[in-house]
């Protein structure tokens, strides 16, 4: 035990000797971990003025089409402006806008035609033009477009001009249409005049309080559900949760490299031909990268603490249950590369490729919920989700210890078969 802990020791003293590598290894997870937080925070003040860029063209100036283009400029999620089709195209085009929309000439006529005409009238067509990279803003545009043209083209049809001249085409359709029911067909007509009996009251009443007709019946309260404690969703527990696990993995890489660099010097050779078996000697390793993972995380959450406020909101035990989980699975890592690896430059190639991808099917640059279902599903074996999905329960979705059981059990478990695998095949010398 007494040389075990010594090989611990030696190898954290030689680690905090290169003060360099051990400021990179704590600044460069904090200044990427604060970026992706920037980004993808939805509390910060950037969030507010991020508006979807939308270039507005209408051809046809009519009272529909004004009333809807002042409904999307008034919108919030909106940053609205007034182009010509073609300058419109070539700015989606460029990437100097996100959408454009156009209102055809005759969309106002069309559209108050098409309310009450049933589902064989002719729709009016709006054009959504959008830049391919941006189709989850495109998505949104189109559902906000979609509210507030029911919005303006209600409002035409109860109480403008347009609306008068649409139920009155549309009652002289219907007393010459004789396929319809004498019974469906006296109560259409009934309706029909009753929205024209509507129209005209609310024309003769002018600004006196006169109703400007339908509106949206509702509004949407959006409460972000997370630790129940009234603390707002963080986006910096998440980007220092997946950097943490990245760059801890990076040094696990260095231990591991380290290892097969000592071998080819004969190092390991030498340390052998000691009263010490494989299991010390590896083991010791593996415990001084462990050790070393925990102050780097805890280095990572304690600056995220003080500057951007991330708490644990959940179970403190279970934060340092998955932390130390995923630190010793660090440390298996990086033995299973020492024993696969033939010489260190191949090794480095190899281990940094699989562990970027660890990391990017983990979640730790961007949420899963972001992927494809079938991807959800499939990144559900990659233990990096287990570490990442673990800080993320005890700090900002504020869970207990029950909710990281498993992820901290599946961690340990493959701890055991890292390190057993590496064991078992580290060879003591170069081949």
């Amino acid at each position: 035990m007494r040389a075990f802990t010594a090989l611990v020791k030696k190898d954290i003293r030689l680690y905090m000797a290169d003060r360099r590598a051990v400021l990179m290894s704590v600044l460069a997870p904090i200044a990427i971990a604060s970026f992706f937080g920037f980004i993808f925070d939805e509390t910060g003040a950037q969030h507010q003025a991020s508006r979807v860029a939308v270039l507005l063209a209408d051809e046809d100036r009519s009272a529909v089409s004004t009333n809807l283009a002042a409904l999307l400029t008034a919108d919030s999620a909106l940053d609205v402006k007034a182009a010509a089709l073609s300058q419109a195209r070539d700015a989606v085009r460029r990437g100097k806008a996100t959408v454009a929309i156009r209102f055809p000439a005759g969309f106002g006529s069309t559209a108050a035609s098409a309310f009450f005409g049933g589902a064989d009238a002719r729709k009016a067509d709006i054009e959504l033009l959008y830049d391919p990279s941006h189709a989850s803003e495109a998505s949104m545009v189109q559902g906000i477009l979609a509210g507030h043209a029911m919005e303006a083209v209600s409002k035409e049809m109860f109480s403008g001009k347009t609306g008068r001249d649409a139920v009155d085409a549309s009652l002289a359709q219907l007393r010459g249409n004789t396929t319809i029911a004498s019974d469906q067909q006296r109560a259409l007509t009934s309706l029909l005049e009753g929205v024209k009996g509507w129209n005209d009251v609310s024309q003769s009443s002018g600004s006196a309080g006169a109703v400007n007709g339908p509106t949206i019946p509702f509004e949407v309260k959006k409460e972000p559900v997370t630790s129940g404690t009234g603390v707002p969703y963080n986006g910096y527990a998440h980007s220092f949760a997946g950097m943490g696990v990245q760059f801890i993995l990076f040094m696990a890489i260095e231990m591991g490299v380290g290892l097969l660099a000592q071998r080819r010097e004969g190092l390991w050779k030498r340390l052998r031909a000691a009263p010490l078996s494989r299991t010390v000697l590896l083991g010791s390793r593996a415990v001084s990268t462990a050790l070393l993972s925990l102050f780097i995380l805890a280095c990572l959450f304690l600056f995220a603490r003080v500057v951007f406020g991330v708490r644990i909101e959940g179970s403190l035990t279970g934060f340092v249950g998955v932390a130390v989980a995923f630190s010793l699975l660090a440390a298996a890592f990086g033995l299973l590369i020492a024993s696969l690896g033939r010489t260190p430059e191949s090794a480095r190639g190899l281990s940094i490729v699989a562990t970027l991808l660890l990391v990017m099917l983990g979640g730790a640059w961007v949420p899963t919920f972001v992927f494809p279902k079938w991807l959800q599903q499939a990144t559900a074996v990659i233990p990096t989700r287990w570490a990442v999905d673990g800080l993320d329960a005890t700090t900002w979705r504020g869970l207990g210890l029950s909710s990281v059981a498993w992820p901290i059990f599946f961690l340990l478990a493959a701890t055991l078969v890292f390190g057993g695998l590496a064991v078992a095949r580290f060879r003591w010398e170069s081949e």
